[in-house]
C-alpha cells in the first residue's frame, strides 16, 4: 500500500481527537519510508544495488543464507533443488536475511524465470558487457559451491546450472514439441533502462540468456568452491564478475574471471563427455524426484542418443562459436531495399580495419555507438543499402552483427558474393588488435563458419588490400594476418 493510498484510507472525522489523527499520519509516514524505493530496471547493475541493500541490512549473515532467502522469495525450492541444496526451512528466520516488499518483489520477478507468450522473456538481466543472462542459474552455482565440501568439485552443479535446463529441450525438441533445441538470443526494449527483453524467435527450454546464466553459475560456483575463504558479500563477487572497466590493453590485461570471458573460461571447464554425462544423470533424477518414476535401460539408451546430439549442437553453438552482439541489440537501422542472399558455403573472408573510428572500442555501449555511426556513414555517405561488414570486431570480448551470415555484404569491391567481410574497430596501420580480439576472429569466428557449414574447410583468407587498391587492413594488421593459417596470395 503506497503512501497516499494509506492516507486517503485512513482518513478520520474532524469530530475524533487531534492526537489520533497526529499518530495515523505518523504511521503512515514511517511505513512510507521503510519500504526501499528499487528501480524496476532489469540490468544486472541495478539487481547488484538490490542485493547489496540485502546484505548491509542484514549484517554478519552468511552469504549462503542470504542466496537462500533470495530463492525462498523467488520460490525457487522444487524437489529438484532440495535433492542437492537442502531444504528451506520456514521456521528458520535467524538464518533468513530480513528484506521488505519491495526488495522481496524485485529479486522474484528478477529470478522467477519464465517467457510469456507474447515471446518475451522475463528473470532475466541484462549485463554492463551487452549480453544476457538468467539469475537463477547463476546464484545457484554460486549456492552449491558454497555449500561444497570438496574443493572444484561440486556436487550439483551442472544439474542446477545447465543440464537439466538443456535435457528438457533436448527431450522436447526431439518429440517435435519445440521447434529448435537451443536459444534464441533476443533484444531489450532500452538498453539503458532495460525492462522488456523479447525473443527473436520461438524459444526453447535453453535459451541463450538461460545458457549464459548456466555458464556463469558453474564458473563462479567453481569459483567460489576453490576459495579458501568465502566471499563476505556477493555483491562483490557479481560486480567484480559482471562491471569490470577495460582499460588500455583491454582484454589482453583483464582478469580472467569476468563475464567478457565467459564462453573461454567455460570451454576450459567443461567437456563435452562430462556435459553429455551430467544432462543424462539430470533428467534421470528429475524423473525419478518429479514425476516419481524410474527409467528403464531401454529408455536411457534412447536418451543418450537424444543428448549426445544436442550436446554436438550445444558445443559448436556456445563453446566453439563467438558470442555475436545482435543487430538489435547495438540499435541498428533498418536495411535499405532487398537484401541478396549468399550461396553457402563460402570460400573466402577478407579482414578489414575501419580506420575510422580510429581508436578500439572496449564497451559495449562504445562498440554500439560505433557501429551505427559506420552504419550511418554507409548508407548515408556512400550511398549503401547497410553497414558494408559482414562481421566487426570490437575489443571487449565480441563480434557485432553486421549484414550477418546470410546476406550480402558491400565490403570488398568485387568480391562480396564471395566471402564475408570482417573488420576490426580501430586504425591498425602502425598497432595491432589485442591478442584476444585476434583469437576471436582468427580462431573461434573462423572455426565457427567452418562447423556451421558457412565457410568452406580450406577458405582462403586475404587483406583488403589484395583485392581493392586501398592501405586497408593497416600495415601493421596486414603484416600480422600474412601469418595466419588461411592466408593466402593472390594468384595473378
Amino acid at each position: 500500500m503506497s503512501g497516499a493510498q494509506g492516507v486517503e484510507d485512513s482518513m478520520i472525522s474532524p469530530m475524533e481527537p487531534h492526537w489520533k489523527w497526529c499518530l495515523t499520519l505518523l504511521v503512515v509516514l514511517v511505513s512510507a519510508h521503510t519500504d526501499t524505493k528499487v528501480t524496476s530496471s532489469q540490468h544486472m547493475d541495478d539487481f547488484i544495488r538490490v542485493l547489496e541493500q540485502v546484505e548491509d541490512s542484514n549484517p554478519g549473515l552468511e552469504p549462503v543464507n542470504v542466496l537462500r532467502g533470495l530463492r525462498r522469495a523467488a520460490g525457487l525450492r522444487d524437489e529438484f533443488m532440495q535433492h542437492f541444496l537442502g531444504t528451506i526451512r520456514e521456521d528458520s528466520t535467524s538464518e533468513a536475511p530480513v528484506m521488505d516488499s519491495n526488495l522481496s518483489d524485485f529479486i522474484g520477478r528478477a529470478m522467477r524465470h519464465k517467457v510469456t507468450e507474447r515471446d518475451r522473456e522475463e528473470g532475466v538481466v541484462l549485463t554492463a558487457d551487452g549480453t544476457t543472462v538468467a539469475m537463477s542459474p547463476v546464484l545457484l552455482g554460486i549456492e552449491a559451491g558454497l555449500v561444497s565440501k570438496t574443493r572444484c568439485r561440486v556436487r550439483g552443479l551442472y544439474p542446477l546450472t545447465l543440464a537439466r535446463n538443456l535435457g528438457l529441450s533436448f527431450q522436447r525438441f526431439h518429440s517435435s514439441l519445440l521447434s529448435q533445441r537451443l536459444g534464441p538470443d533476443g533484444c531489450w526494449d532500452d538498453v539503458t533502462s532495460p525492462q522488456v527483453f523479447t525473443l527473436s524467435d520461438k524459444p526453447s527450454l535453453a535459451t541463450d540468456a538461460l545458457v549464459n546464466g548456466g555458464m556463469d553459475g558453474v564458473i563462479l560456483g567453481i569459483e567460489v568452491s576453490a576459495q579458501s575463504q568465502r566471499p563476505l558479500k556477493l555483491s562483490n563477487l557479481l560486480r567484480r564478475y559482471y562491471c569490470h572497466h577495460l582499460e588500455g590493453e583491454g582484454l589482453d590485461a583483464a582478469p580472467s574471471l569476468i563475464s567478457h570471458l565467459r564462453r573461454e573460461n567455460f570451454r576450459e571447464l567443461a567437456r563435452p563427455p562430462l556435459l553429455q554425462r551430467q544432462v543424462v544423470r539430470s533428467l534421470v533424477l528429475q524423473r525419478r524426484l518429479i514425476d516419481h518414476s524410474t527409467m528403464l535401460a531401454q529408455e536411457k539408451e534412447e536418451l543418450i542418443a537424444v543428448v549426445r546430439e544436442g550436446i554436438k549442437e550445444f558445443v559448436h553453438r556456445y563453446m566453439d562459436c563467438p558470442a555475436i552482439i545482435p543487430r538489435c541489440q547495438w540499435g541498428a537501422a533498418p536495411y535499405r531495399g532487398t537484401p541478396t542472399p549468399l550461396s553457402l558455403p563460402l570460400s573466402f573472408m577478407y579482414i578489414h580495419h575501419t580506420y575510422q573510428p580510429g581508436q578500439p572500442c572496449l564497451t559495449f555501449q562504445q562498440c554500439s555507438a560505433d557501429m551505427r555511426s559506420m552504419q550511418r556513414f554507409h548508407q548515408d555517405d556512400r550511398g549503401w543499402d547497410d553497414i558494408g561488414y559482414s562481421f566487426v570486431a570490437g575489443s571487449d570480448g565480441y563480434l557485432y552483427e553486421g549484414r550477418g551470415w546470410h546476406w550480402q555484404g558491400a565490403h570488398t569491391k568485387g568480391y562480396n558474393s564471395k566471402g564475408y567481410g570482417v573488420s576490426f574497430i580501430g586504425d591498425y596501420t602502425s598497432s595491432l588488435p589485442s591478442q584476444q580480439t585476434i583469437q576471436l576472429v582468427r580462431d573461434r569466428l573462423a572455426s565457427c563458419a567452418v562447423g556451421g557449414g558457412r565457410l568452406v574447410g580450406n577458405f582462403t583468407l586475404y587483406g583488403h588490400r589484395q583485392l581493392v587498391k586501398t592501405s586497408c587492413p593497416g600495415d601493421a594488421f596486414y603484416s600480422e594476418i600474412t601469418g595466419w593459417e588461411h592466408f593466402g596470395e593472390v594468384q595473378n
